[in-house]
Order: structure tokens, then C-alpha cells, then sequence
């Protein structure tokens, strides 16, 4: 009996979804519009920080040869860790993304920010070939390769031996590998929040774990248990990375958690060492090597907070920089755009690196003239570049108008865990969506694509051609932190008549604003302005005048400050057959 029911309410929900209208988006619009990003700057001799803004945070990044490539997590959204080439540093092209096929990266049922953690990109010279290696929350750790970024990465390869997350590789110049990670406290945690770094031997041939000679065949080895300042009962020590410079290896590391008192750590251990052993590893004296949480002028302009999660790269003129994630908040702890990408040129003193010195902030305007003098030396001065960061929407103050012109979605968008049924199409000036019967609180492939909000002060606009029926039936936009955060703006059926409605979400739903239309036939225009925390929702019937339906609403919602998790603000143009 209960089979049966079960398979009417699936067939009725099935037949509910045929009979519903498609959703047809003529354009998606976007301009954004930050007083940071309106200083002048000369692009052969400086660049812009973020070099990636909005949500692309825990940074990793690898050279082989003159090309550098940088990825970003990505949690539930699919096609999984973008990617990103680079000739100079400084302008950026998205190649595309690492894992774009389900198998690589299943994602069903996980929250939004759960799925993908800290991707780690290493190129291995021995082998000519690139491995990224990263955390799952929903399948595991696991690791990838290619010998071409650009044409493709394997079927996953997992890891259970790996028991944390935010795994990353080290391939030694003698052809040892190894990979270290987060994991659990050997012998249990002595507070709330202490974690440590394991160490691994990985066989390249065998694409595995070592575990022959490893303490109780186990694989594995703790280097660092709780972080730095031991005393101080240091948390969340993650993130790190492995590299061999000069006398020393070096082991960085990322501290206090992902919020504020977030930082950038170090230890070293010569050459000569066995780098399995605690003992080996000493602390840097001048720890952290990259905070924004103390020290710091309130008031100050362009504030950048939560600094950390960093990691290392050497130009082929000897160069070191840094990339890692940060935060522009607009008010207190509060940020939409998410978690940025940052990159900042590393000093040397005594041995040890230092990011950004105590007490500075990180600027917007980053000088590259030491650099460029170092190359022009040898003849190898390369800023200029065919990519410009100022049209290819990654940094700086920008507009775009997605036309849906062709039949592929340009690499702005992604789906929200792995997509189902094709739902939608796209090409001849329309993207057409057909509703599913899941909507943005549920833990589904939901009928929308979405891109990341870039700034603090944007605008984004579509039209959508779409006649609901009932007040389960919704097309429009959407503004996403999670399932429980967030906002929908779209056209549907209130008391019976075609309406605009507009909620908020904020562990509960709740109708904030409502228009009654009188044709409900009629394209219907829908547009969001943002200022800082206070957002403005307005929409128009055809070509007729922009109506306002709600300005001045609080926006906090959107802020992992607010609403927890790890991504920034997604704009999404979303259609449903449930809408609850």
C-alpha cells in the first residue's frame, strides 16, 4: 500500500511538472560598481587585489614552465574547481573546471557548502604531470591528473587513508612524494577546535598510499599537533602545503579558523631531516606571517578581513608570491561577495617568509615594479598580456550582458550539485528552463544556474517570459547563501492572481514584498541593486517603467557572518514547481 501511494505522489509530481509552463530568460545583465576598485593603476607595472572577486576562496597554485595555474573550491556547486591560467600573475583566463563530469564529483543530497574543500594543484616535473587533490565531504578525499590542464583531468582516484581533510601533494626532487592534511588529534583533542597535520608517503607509479614502515602500518605520521603557540590553545591548523626552498622544507599552514582571527602560519625543517619526524619541524619566530585581525585601523579604506589559506609560488626569475583568500566586508564582519582570491609577493628575512608585515592591511593597488625590473633584466618582461582582468570579469569594476546566444552556458555559471534531466537549453537569444518540483530550501539539483555576486555594489537584471498556473509555480531570480538564507524574486500566483512576490530566508521564510500584475501573459523584467548590506528589488511589465517592490532590505542574510557556511552570494535565474 505505501509503495503505491509513493508511486502515485511520484507520477502526480511528474505530471504536475509536464503541465508546467517553461521559463524563458532573454538576457541576464550584471554591472558592478566598488569605490576600491575606481582607483587608477597602470596594469604593465601593477595589478588589482582580489585578482579573483567574489566567491573563489582557498587558493592553490602551481607553475610548470612559464604558465601558471591557480584553482578555488567550489563545495555543492557543479561543474566542480575552477580553473585558472596565467602567463604573468596578473591577468587571468578560466581554462574551465577540474572536475566536469558527475562521476568525478558527486553532490547529491550535500549542503550547499558542503562537496568540495580546498583544492590542492601541484605539477610534478619527474612525470610531466598535474594532480589536484582535494576533499569531498560527501565521498572523501581523493585526487585527479592530467598531463594538460586544458584537455581534461581522470576518473578520481580515493584516498582513505586520509583521514581530515584539505589534502596536498609534495613531490620531492628525488622523486619521493608525499601529502599532507588536517586530520584528528592523535589520542584525542586536549580542547575544542585543536586539530592537526599528518604526513603521508604517496608511490607515483602506484597512484597510492605508502604504508610499509609507518607507525603500525597505519600510513600516516603527525608533524604538528594544534598548530603554533601551543600554549594558547591554537585552532583549525588546515590548509597546509609542503615545499623544499633552499636549505629547508617548509611547511605552511593556515590558523584560527575561517572567520576574523583567521592567519597564515609557518614551520621549517632542513634539508637533512627526516620530515616524518615532530622533532624536525621548527616554529617560524615571527608566526603569523599573514593576519588581518589585529592591529588595524577600524576606519580604514578598503578593509580586507579573515586573511589566510595561502599558498606559495616561484617565478622563473626567482620571485616568491603568495595567493590566499580574504573578505570585503562592507560593515563589521559582514561580507556577501564571500571569500576572495588575493596574491601578494613574499620577503625573505633570516630564513623564514613573511606575506604582509603586522599591522599592514592588504592594499588594492599592488606594485609590480621590482619584478618587472628583474625581468626586463633578462629579457623576460611578459605583463602584457592577451587576457585583460578588466574584460574577463574576474577583478576591477565591471558590466556583462549574457545574451544566451549560443548553446553552451558561458563558465559564469554553475548548477547547484549535480544537475538532472536536462532542464534546461539554451541558445538563439533565450535560455529556457523547465521547472522542477524542487525548490532553493531542499537539498536537490534545483532547475536554476547561478554566478557569483562580484561586488558590494551591483546590479543584476533579467526578463523572464513565464505564466504560472498556481502558487507552486515560480520563475524568477534568486539570491543564494544556502538553503535556509536566501532570497527569491519572481513571478507566480498570489490569492489566486499572477503576482510578483519577493521573500526573505532567514531560518524561516517570510513575504516581504508583493505585486499584483494584470497581464499575466506578459514578460516581466526583475532587477536587484546592492549597496553594502541594503538591497533594492524592483520589476517591470515589458518595456513599461521600473516599479520599486521593496528598497532598503537587509541583506545580512547573505553573509556567512550571518548565516555560517563558506561561500559568497550566488545570483541565480531559477524556476520551480514547489514553491514553499
Amino acid at each position: 500500500m505505501k509503495k503505491t501511494i509513493k508511486t502515485l505522489v511520484v507520477a502526480m509530481a511528474a505530471a504536475t511538472t509536464a503541465m508546467a509552463q517553461n521559463a524563458t530568460f532573454s538576457h541576464y545583465s550584471y554591472a558592478g560598481n566598488d569605490q576600491r576598485f575606481q582607483q587608477q593603476y597602470d596594469p604593465q607595472k601593477q595589478y588589482l587585489n582580489p585578482i579573483l572577486a567574489g566567491f573563489y576562496p582557498d587558493p592553490s597554485i602551481c607553475r610548470a614552465g612559464d604558465t601558471y595555474y591557480l584553482v578555488n573550491s567550489s563545495f555543492s556547486f557543479f561543474p566542480g574547481v575552477p580553473i585558472f591560467q596565467s602567463n604573468d600573475l596578473v591577468n587571468w583566463q578560466q581554462l574551465g573546471h577540474v572536475l566536469d563530469r558527475p562521476s568525478q564529483v558527486p553532490l547529491k543530497g550535500q549542503r550547499v557548502s558542503g562537496g568540495i574543500f580546498a583544492p590542492d594543484i601541484k605539477y610534478n616535473a619527474r612525470n610531466k604531470t598535474f594532480y589536484m587533490i582535494t576533499t569531498n565531504v560527501g565521498a572523501g578525499n581523493f585526487f585527479v591528473k592530467t598531463t594538460d590542464p586544458a584537455k581534461g583531468w581522470s576518473e578520481p582516484v580515493y584516498l582513505p587513508q586520509v583521514d581530515g581533510i584539505d589534502p596536498s601533494f609534495f613531490f620531492d626532487r628525488d622523486g619521493s612524494a608525499y601529502i599532507v592534511h588536517n586530520g584528528p588529534v592523535e589520542g584525542g583533542a586536549d580542547y575544542e577546535g585543536q586539530r592537526a597535520i599528518r604526513i603521508l608517503r604517496f608511490d607515483t607509479r602506484g597512484d597510492s598510499i605508502i604504508t610499509r614502515g609507518t607507525p603500525q602500518q597505519r600510513g600516516w605520521w603527525q608533524i604538528v599537533r594544534g598548530g603554533t603557540h601551543v600554549e594558547e590553545r591554537p585552532i583549525w591548523i588546515e590548509g597546509p602545503h609542503l615545499y623544499r626552498i633552499g636549505k629547508y622544507y617548509y611547511l605552511m599552514c593556515a590558523e584560527g579558523g575561517t572567520g576574523d582571527w583567521h592567519s597564515e602560519v609557518i614551520f621549517r625543517a632542513p634539508v637533512k631531516a627526516d620530515i616524518t619526524d615532530p622533532a624536525a619541524w621548527e616554529e617560524c619566530p615571527h608566526n603569523p606571517i599573514l593576519t588581518q585581525r589585529t592591529g588595524l585601523d577600524p576606519k580604514r579604506p578598503d578593509i580586507v578581513t579573515s586573511t589566510g589559506h595561502a599558498d606559495l609560488v616561484q617565478t622563473p626569475a626567482g620571485d616568491w608570491y603568495a595567493v590566499f583568500l580574504g573578505c570585503r566586508a562592507y560593515e563589521g564582519p559582514f561580507y556577501n561577495t564571500g571569500r576572495d582570491t588575493y596574491m601578494l609577493p613574499v620577503t625573505w628575512r633570516d630564513g623564514w617568509p613573511t606575506i604582509l608585515e603586522p599591522g599592514k592591511p592588504v592594499p588594492t593597488v599592488v606594485n609590480l615594479q621590482e619584478r618587472s625590473k628583474k625581468q626586463e633584466a633578462r629579457g623576460k618582461s611578459n605583463h602584457t598580456s592577451q587576457f585583460s582582468p578588466l574584460t574577463s570579469h574576474l577583478t576591477g569594476n565591471f558590466t556583462y550582458t549574457d545574451d544566451f546566444n549560443t548553446a553552451k552556458l558561458d563558465q559564469r555559471w554553475m548548477f547547484l550539485r549535480n544537475p538532472t534531466n536536462d532542464f534546461y537549453t539554451t541558445g538563439n537569444g533565450q535560455l529556457t528552463i523547465r521547472p522542477l518540483p524542487c525548490h532553493i530550501g531542499q537539498r536537490e539539483a534545483l532547475s536554476a544556474i547561478f554566478c557569483r555576486q562580484q561586488h558590494t555594489n551591483f546590479e543584476a537584471e533579467t526578463t523572464v517570459d513565464f505564466h504560472a498556473r498556481t502558487a507552486s509555480e515560480l520563475a524568477g531570480m534568486a539570491l543564494l547563501q544556502n538553503e535556509d538564507y536566501n532570497f527569491v524574486l519572481g513571478k507566480t500566483v498570489l490569492d489566486g492572481r499572477p503576482a510578483i512576490v519577493l521573500t526573505r530566508a532567514e531560518r524561516g521564510k517570510v513575504v516581504i514584498a508583493s505585486a499584483f500584475l494584470t497581464d499575466a501573459d506578459a514578460p516581466v523584467r526583475l532587477k536587484v541593486s546592492g549597496n553594502g548590506r541594503y538591497y533594492t528589488f524592483c520589476y517591470a511589465t515589458a518595456d513599461g517603467q521600473w516599479q520599486t517592490l521593496a528598497t532598503g532590505v537587509d541583506a545580512v542574510n547573505l553573509s556567512t557572518s550571518r548565516s555560517g557556511g563558506f561561500i559568497g552570494a550566488c545570483i541565480g535565474l531559477y524556476a520551480t514547481t514547489e514553491n514553499q
